[in-house]
């Protein structure tokens, strides 16, 4: 039984954290074995890794660098805690994966896309995710969500960028979506947290019995 990989994805203040929580909650209530993660971070090397690039200190060594970082944490990531957990048959939720390298580094730092093609490949090894939750909003309601949550704490390397940097951010999550239609599901986050939290369930659902679907399917024709 292979579990699911659900992502969640979105600019500064989209809501990811309280997403994963009310999801997580209901799978849990459900009768889901439900790993919660994220990235960067998830293992101790990760988690180093995320301290360097939220704080800014890798920042002067340029875009590629900081994508060759990120991706060396995601790669301990998933084969130290995702893909066992997947392999166990749990469901995993991950707060940001790669789609944030495609846009943060690959877009917003005008990489080659050749090359984070090829680190991606590198990092992730095949594990794409099942769903991805992309949570839209507009670029300047997401940054005054980000400044009253941190309050009195200073912004970490993204938080402080410009607004428009902010907002081809969100046309570039936007276009990942457009491209890959099946994987990536867009949810307005300017809306109700339970509103958002139920389309978010629905969406869920639909991958669960899918993939239920699949799981019967294999069992019978290994009979």
């Amino acid at each position: 039984m292979q579990g699911l990989f659900i992502t969640f994805e979105g600019g500064e203040g989209a809501g990811k954290s309280t997403q994963i929580a009310r999801l997580s909650e209901y799978l849990r209530s459900d009768g889901e074995d439900v790993l919660v993660t994220r990235e960067p971070g998830g293992t101790p090397g990760a988690e180093a890794a995320r301290h360097v690039i939220l704080s800014g200190a890798a920042e002067s060594l340029g875009p590629a660098m900081e994508a060759i970082l990120f991706a060396a944490a995601r790669n301990d990531h998933v084969e130290q805690v995702i893909r066992p957990a997947l392999q166990s048959g749990r469901t995993v939720l991950c707060d940001r994966y790669i789609d944030s390298s495609r846009v943060y580094q690959g877009v917003t730092g005008n990489l080659d896309p050749q090359l984070m093609r090829a680190i991606e490949r590198t990092a992730i090894n095949g594990l794409i995710p099942d769903l991805t939750i992309i949570l839209d909003l507009p670029a300047e309601l997401g940054l005054q969500r980000a400044n009253k949550r941190r309050g009195a704490d200073i912004a970490d390397r993204f938080e402080k960028e410009t607004v428009e940097l902010h907002i081809k951010r969100r046309e570039a999550y936007l276009a990942i979506a457009n491209a890959e239609p099946k994987r990536c599901k867009v949810i307005a986050a300017d809306r109700p947290i339970d509103i958002i939290s139920a389309e978010i369930i629905a969406y869920v659902d639909q991958v669960r019995a899918a993939n239920k679907h699949k799981d019967t399917q294999t069992v019978e024709a290994a009979k």
